[in-house]
């Protein structure tokens, strides 16, 4: 498994999702945010974090019943009491709200043993709760009725697909206030060096256009002029 640098995993804090998503395009990957869905409630810091996943598959009624909660290798619990500290909680709830990925006593456990964050795009049972927690979450909207009604937890720390992206364990999950993207293991050095640039550029052309300054030859710099003038700016901002 590829490993990140610690420094990189704290530029990532400090990048969005959108800047992190343009990085990946240029590379060719153009499916990497996890679509539909959204924080529980904004943090207003970057949920980041290497993934270790949960997969889930249509349940069969006879497999299923409030029973397999007794199992202490059920995996679904499993993956809350084996999620390594650090990591983000992914879940391939197959795209479907319409039963629970989980609720908010297996989600603080989550939060008590270290983990960075979760993510599923399904939904999760006491939301509210959840979205008081300190631990960053996402999910689609919420949903009461318990997984074992829909879905099937199967398996733990795979290759799984979590709205529409492709999620590998050890892949680098952030998340900001408005969304969540993968950044693949191999690239995430490289990409946290580019996003940081980059960030960099755009505070700066924020601060450019709230002054009145057009978007012509700014964004993007095709005029020479506003790379000196952003040179400057760096110096005086230390950045």
């Amino acid at each position: 498994m590829t490993t990140v640098k610690p420094e990189s995993i704290e530029k990532l804090r400090h990048v969005s999702v959108a800047t992190l998503a343009t990085a990946l395009y240029k590379r060719g990957l153009r499916n990497q945010t996890i679509q539909d869905v959204r924080p529980l409630s904004q943090k207003g810091r970057n949920m980041v974090g290497p993934a270790f996943t949960l997969r889930y598959m249509p349940a069969r009624e006879d497999r299923n019943t409030l029973a397999e909660f007794r199992n202490p290798k059920h995996p679904q619990r499993h993956a809350v009491e084996t999620c390594p500290p650090g990591a983000v909680l992914v879940m391939d709830s197959r795209k479907d709200a319409r039963a629970a990925s989980a609720g908010d006593i297996l989600i603080t456990r989550l939060m008590m043993r270290g983990a960075e964050g979760v993510v599923t795009d399904g939904g999760f049972r006491d939301a509210m709760r959840i979205a008081e927690l300190e631990l960053p979450a996402y999910h689609s909207r919420p949903s009461s009725p318990t997984n074992l009604t829909i879905n099937e937890a199967i398996d733990i720390n795979v290759p799984i697909g979590c709205g529409d992206a492709p999620v590998f364990p050890g892949d680098i999950v952030v998340g900001d206030d408005d969304s969540v993207i993968i950044v693949p293991a191999h690239l995430a050095d490289e990409i946290a060096d580019e996003a940081n640039e980059m960030t960099a550029y755009e505070d700066f052309v924020v601060e450019q256009v709230r002054a009145g300054k057009t978007i012509i030859g700014l964004y993007p710099p095709t005029d020479e002029s506003n790379l000196e003038t952003f040179a400057k700016w760096r110096e005086v901002n230390g950045r």
